[in-house]
């Protein structure tokens, strides 16, 4: 009996651990060159026709390309190979750097977002390419910044239009929900990142002069104050005007969806939620979040002053139809017109929302597929809470993009003991292969 593919990634996932290995961490620009030259001997040594960097040197994009059986169909991979910083350390069971195998499960920073999803689909070509050839065109596009933004990737997407044509684009990450059930996501929503600073002072002063000195740690935070009421709903004007209302189609399959808010709080440990209709507001409505607050003295021990300089970290989750840097236009409009002009916002970056269109034949071809593996109590959801480029290549290369991977909504991303369990590392490759010998024969 010929080796299944869920057995073959089983038996091979160490083959490339030492991706994993690589301290790929684009906020502190640390091994991205390396890990880009790891990736690209990979790809040459799995056969492909052709393996291209891309973009600036410091944090290349690596492209490869493989010819399938069916020479007129091709399939997109996105990926990114950069992962979030490991801190804190103390509260991490293993090495982060380290993939270690526990209970089950593989523990490193990555092995959830993205190194081991990336795995998954290396091991894909490596079993096709010894059990009779893939069945279609691949094509992998791993980048080195997801993590900070993807700030080449308009540009580079855009330059290379004809290296990068395909038939539908397979993103990055995603598996099983909060419900422990297998979801295929249909895009995911946009982002807003900036800054608010404010200064009332030039120096910081003693704390004895607060009889007449304004406060900036103060002044932030009742300025901050005014954008969102406790509910969470944002008190800024034309915040929600650009909201496209979902599909009839969509709105379906949100209804469908089993997000359950008790598994979550339980599972975060979460003491107070704020949302009256999570599911649809986790597809289709905006958010406003601070990150974090600096201001003042923050260290050991005791040092009495009033800070002159205040700032603060913010983003918004945004409906796919809403522009980023007009959100971060009408917060600043919002201080101004508050009493609180001397509130700057400094916007960083941002990223468009996208959806594939539900009724494309692909959507309908992987639900299919889906199923057969994962049972009847498989979702689709319209877009993920999160964000990505992936707008770009939807209108770039006009091209429908499905999320679903190897990993679940306990994996701990971004956090201490990032994980995967392997029983999902080895159905989700499965579902991979199957989908692409299915289009294949499509």
């Amino acid at each position: 009996m010929e080796e299944t593919l869920e057995k073959y990634a089983l038996e091979h996932i160490n083959d490339y651990a030492d991706l994993i290995k690589f301290k790929s961490i684009s906020a502190q620009n640390l091994e991205l060159p390396e890990t880009a030259n790891y990736l690209a001997q990979i790809f040459s040594e799995l056969g492909a026709v052709c393996v291209k960097k891309l973009g600036a040197k410091t944090a290349p994009i690596v492209f490869a390309e493989f010819n399938g059986n069916d020479p007129t169909k091709t399939i997109l991979f996105y990926h990114h190979y950069d992962v979030q910083p490991p801190e804190p350390l103390e509260k991490w069971d293993s090495e982060p750097f380290e993939p270690t195998i526990h209970e089950g499960k593989l523990f490193a920073r990555g092995a959830s977002d993205n190194k081991g999803e990336l795995i998954a689909r290396l091991l894909l070509v490596k079993y096709f390419q010894a059990h009779g050839g893939l069945p279609v065109n691949v094509k992998f596009f791993v980048e080195g910044q997801e993590e900070i933004g993807s700030p080449q990737i308009e540009e580079i997407v855009t330059q290379n239009k004809a290296l990068l044509k395909a038939d539908a684009c397979i993103w990055e990450g995603g598996g099983k929900n909060n419900s422990d059930n297998y979801q295929i996501v249909g895009g995911m929503r946009g982002i807003s990142v900036f800054d608010v600073e404010v200064r009332t002072a030039d120096v910081d002063l003693h704390s004895s002069l607060a009889s007449y000195a304004e406060n900036a740690a103060w002044r932030l935070i009742r300025g901050l104050a005014t954008l969102r009421d406790d509910q969470g709903h944002v008190l800024v004007e034309g915040f929600y005007d650009d909201i496209e209302p979902l599909s009839d189609q969509e709105i379906k399959a949100v209804k469908n969806s089993d997000f359950d808010l008790e598994k979550v709080k339980k599972r975060a440990g979460l003491r107070k939620t704020i949302s009256q209709d999570p599911k649809f507001e986790l597809v289709n409505q905006p958010t406003l979040t601070i990150n974090g607050l600096d201001a003042g003295y923050q260290g050991s021990g005791i040092k009495t002053v009033i800070p002159h300089l205040a700032k603060a970290k913010l983003d918004c989750r945004l409906s796919p139809s809403q522009n980023p840097k007009k959100i971060a236009t009408l917060i600043q409009a919002h201080f101004n017109k508050h009493g609180f002009a001397d509130l700057k916002v400094h916007y960083r970056l941002g990223e468009l929302g996208f959806r594939s269109e539900m009724n494309d034949p692909f959507v309908a071809l992987v639900l299919k597929e889906a199923t057969k593996i994962y049972g009847k109590d498989t979702k689709y959801l319209p877009n993920s809470a999160g964000g990505g480029p992936a707008e770009i290549f939807g209108k770039t290369l006009k091209l429908p993009i499905l999320a679903f991977g190897v990993t679940y909504a306990g994996s701990q991303v971004h956090s201490p003991n990032e994980h995967i369990r392997l029983a999902d590392f080895g159905q989700g490759t499965q579902l991979l292969g199957e989908i692409l010998t299915a289009y294949g024969n499509n």
